[in-house]
C-alpha cells in the first residue's frame, strides 16, 4: 500500500512539473505576435522588441546558475516556489508597462523567475526518471515547454484583438499564481535516486550525501562532453532565437496576399501553432534515442545530429515558399479564421506543401531537446547536474539572445534592399546555417561521451560500495 502511495505521489509530481514548465513558457510565446502592437502602444521601434526578448532569455540563463547551484547544494522545493512567485509577479507588472524602460525592467525579473523553474525542474526530474526512460520522459518536459510557447503565440493575438496587448499577460499571471500552490504538494526525490548504481544505497536508507562545491565548477566545465554539448547548444540556440520571428514572417506573407492586418495577425498565430505539429514527435525521438543509447554510447548524439542536419533544407523551403491564393475571411473572428485556414490545407497546394515541410522540419528538430537533456544527465554526477544544466542554459541563452539581436540587425540591412515579406524570408534563411556547427558538435559529443558516462558509473559504484 505504501509503495502504491509513493508511485501516485511520484506521478503527480512529474505531472505538476511538466504542466508548470508549459505554463511558464507561455510568456515566451506571448511576445512575438504582439511585437507590433506593443511597439505602437509604447511608441518604440518594432526592431527593439528583439532586445526585450533577448533580455528575458539572458536573465533567465544567468540566474539559472544561482538556482542550479543552490539546487545541487540541498533541498529544492522552497526554491521552486520562490522563483515561481518572482516570475508570476513580474509577468503581472509587465501588463502595466508604460514605456520601454519599464518593459525591460519587468522582463529582467521575469527571466530571473523563469531561470529557477527550468534549472530546478530539470534537477528534480532527473532524480525521478529511470535511466531506461530518460529521453522519453524528458521529451515530455521539453515538449510541454515548446507547446507552452505555441499556446502563448496562439492566445496572444486572439485575446489582444478583442482587448489590448496587456490582457494576455494579466491572464497568464493569475493562472500561474494559482498553479504555484501545487508546488506545496510535490514530492522531492532523494539525490541520485534514479541511478541503478545507487539502488541498494537508497534501499538501505543510507542516502546519497554528496553535494556540489564551488571547486567542482572547473571540473564540470572542463569535461570534454560538456564542452561540446554546451557549444552545440550555443549554435543551435542562435537559430532557435530567430524562430520567435516566425509569426511576424507569416503575418507579412499573409498581408502580401491583400489580407487586412488584424486578420493576418490572428492567422499568423494559428500558422505558427499548426506548423509546429511535428514537435509532437519529440517523445518518439526521445524513445529512439534511448534505444540507440543502449546499443552504443555514441548512438544518441549521432541520431540527433543527423536529424538536425536534415531539418536545414526543410526550414529554408518553408521560408521561401509563397502563400499564393490564400483566402481568409475579412472578419476578425478567430474561429472563422481557423476554419478557413484549415480548409486551405486541403484546397491550396502551396499551404499544404508548407504544412508538410513544416511538420517534417519541426519533427527533425524536436529530437534535439530530449536527447540533449539525456546526454547532459548521463555525463554528469547527480550533484553536478543542475549546475551543469544551468551553465549550459546560460550558454544557450546567450546563443538565443545573440540570434534574436543579430536577426534585428540583419533584418535592418536586408530591408534596405528588399521589401516585405522578402526581407523576413531571406533573413530567416541566413540563420539556418548556424545548425551546421551544431551538428558537428554532436559528432564530437559522440566521440567523447562514452568515456565520461563510464567514469560517472564507476564513481557511483565506488561510492555505493564505500557507503554500504
Amino acid at each position: 500500500m505504501e509503495e502504491k502511495v509513493i508511485k501516485i505521489s511520484t506521478v503527480l509530481t512529474l505531472a505538476i512539473l511538466i504542466l508548470s514548465a508549459s505554463l511558464d513558457n507561455v510568456v515566451l510565446g506571448l511576445f512575438p505576435p504582439l511585437f507590433s502592437s506593443i511597439s505602437e502602444d509604447l511608441n518604440i521601434n518594432v526592431s527593439a522588441m528583439g532586445v526585450v526578448s533577448a533580455v528575458t532569455i539572458i536573465f533567465s540563463a544567468v540566474s539559472s546558475i544561482f538556482w542550479g547551484f543552490m539546487a545541487d547544494k540541498g533541498k529544492r522545493k522552497h526554491l521552486l516556489i520562490t522563483g515561481t512567485f518572482i516570475f508570476t509577479v513580474s509577468i503581472f507588472l509587465t501588463a502595466f508597462s508604460n514605456n520601454f524602460f519599464q518593459l525591460i525592467l519587468f522582463q529582467i525579473f521575469t527571466g530571473i523567475g523563469l531561470g529557477c523553474v527550468g534549472s530546478i525542474g530539470y534537477s528534480v526530474l532527473t532524480d525521478f526518471i529511470p535511466k531506461r526512460y530518460l529521453g522519453t520522459l524528458l521529451s515530455l518536459w521539453g515538449l510541454s515547454q515548446g507547446f507552452g510557447g505555441i499556446a502563448g503565440a496562439i492566445m496572444a493575438p486572439i485575446i489582444s484583438t478583442h482587448s489590448t496587448w496587456r490582457r494576455p499577460f494579466i491572464i497568464i499571471s493569475i493562472i500561474d499564481f494559482i498553479f504555484m500552490f501545487l508546488y506545496f504538494f510535490i514530492k522531492e526525490p532523494e539525490k541520485g535516486s534514479a541511478e541503478p548504481e545507487l539502488k541498494e544505497l537508497h534501499k538501505d536508507g543510507v542516502g546519497y550525501k554528496y553535494s556540489i562545491e564551488l571547486s567542482h565548477i572547473p571540473e564540470i566545465i572542463g569535461k570534454k562532453s560538456n564542452k561540446w554539448l554546451m557549444l552545440q547548444g550555443f549554435f543551435m540556440q542562435v537559430t532557435i532565437g530567430t524562430l520567435i520571428w516566425l509569426p511576424t514572417l507569416y503575418s507579412s506573407k499573409i498581408r502580401a496576399e491583400g489580407i487586412n492586418e488584424d486578420t493576418a495577425i490572428i492567422a499568423a498565430g494559428y500558422f505558427f501553432g499548426l506548423l509546429q505539429m511535428g514537435g509532437l514527435s519529440s517523445t518518439y525521438f526521445g524513445y529512439l534515442g534511448d534505444r540507440f543509447q543502449k546499443k552504443t554510447y555514441r548512438g544518441r548524439a549521432l541520431l540527433t545530429g543527423g536529424l538536425i542536419l536534415a531539418a536545414i533544407p526543410l526550414y529554408i523551403l518553408i521560408f521561401l515558399l509563397p502563400m499564393e491564393n490564400l483566402i481568409l475571411p475579412s472578419s476578425h473572428e478567430p474561429l472563422s479564421i481557423l476554419v478557413s485556414l484549415v480548409k486551405q490545407f486541403f484546397t491550396n497546394p502551396w499551404i499544404l506543401l508548407m504544412f508538410v515541410l513544416a511538420v517534417c522540419a519541426t519533427a527533425a528538430q524536436s529530437a534535439n531537446t530530449p536527447n540533449w537533456l539525456a546526454l547532459l544527465t548521463d555525463i554528469n554526477l547527480p550533484e553536478h547536474r543542475a549546475t551543469a544544466f544551468s551553465i549550459a542554459n546560460l550558454i544557450n541563452g546567450c546563443g538565443r539572445a545573440i540570434g534574436s539581436i543579430l536577426l534585428g540587425i540583419v533584418l535592418g540591412l536586408i530591408s534596405q534592399k528588399f521589401s516585405e515579406p522578402y526581407n523576413y524570408m531571406y533573413t530567416m534563411v541566413i540563420f539556418q546555417f548556424f545548425f551546421i556547427p551544431a551538428v558537428y558538435c554532436y559528432y564530437e559529443v559522440s566521440r567523447n561521451s562514452g568515456r565520461d558516462i563510464r567514469k560517472v558509473k564507476s564513481i557511483l559504484k565506488l561510492r555505493a560500495k564505500n557507503k554500504t
